[in-house]
């Protein structure tokens, strides 16, 4: 191997690493949101990535795919593959990408805040306020938090199988 060559290598090997290392050092999604005084929760577990301009305070938070799940049985939520809108100390506006059924119809959710304790949810011309001890903890895709019951009753159907014997 020439000088040259085994220079170009480790200089690539290097920058990888250092690009590596840079990366493995930034703040995930839900250490961006908890800095913006947001519990995690108000994200689904899964956000692959994210953009944050902390100028404007406009961002964008990546999911592998569309994701739903209902929450306690009462509301259905969806989340876009893509999440956007403006995020500021306990104050996101102008978002798009998560909705929720409300009766029959989906609504999308434009913003929310932080007001001490609650967090105030609002699709444009009426708002709802939750108690934030009901977003410590991320809901999975699918099933919420009710993943234990959905495993459990997946695999009761699936043990059955498809085909009953009528001998």
């Amino acid at each position: 191997m020439t000088i040259s060559a085994t220079f170009t290598f480790f200089f690539v090997l290097l920058s990888s690493l250092a690009v590596s290392s840079f990366t493995d050092n930034l703040p995930t999604t839900y250490d961006v949101i908890s800095e913006y005084n947001f519990p995690i929760g108000i994200l689904p577990k899964g956000v692959t990535g994210y953009e944050l301009d902390k100028t404007t305070g406009r961002f964008l938070a990546y999911l592998n795919g569309s994701c739903s799940f209902s929450l306690e049985g009462s509301y259905q939520l969806k989340y876009k593959s893509t999440i956007s809108g403006y995020i500021s100390e306990n104050r996101l506006t102008d978002l798009t990408g998560v909705s929720v059924k409300v009766l029959f119809f989906w609504l999308n959710i434009v913003e929310v805040v932080r007001n001490g304790d609650e967090l105030e949810f609002s699709v444009g011309v009426a708002s709802a306020s939750f108690g934030i001890d009901n977003f410590y903890e991320c809901p999975q895709c699918g099933c919420g938090f009710d993943c234990n019951n959905v495993e459990r009753a997946t695999t009761l159907r699936s043990d059955s199988g498809p085909f009953v014997s009528s001998s």
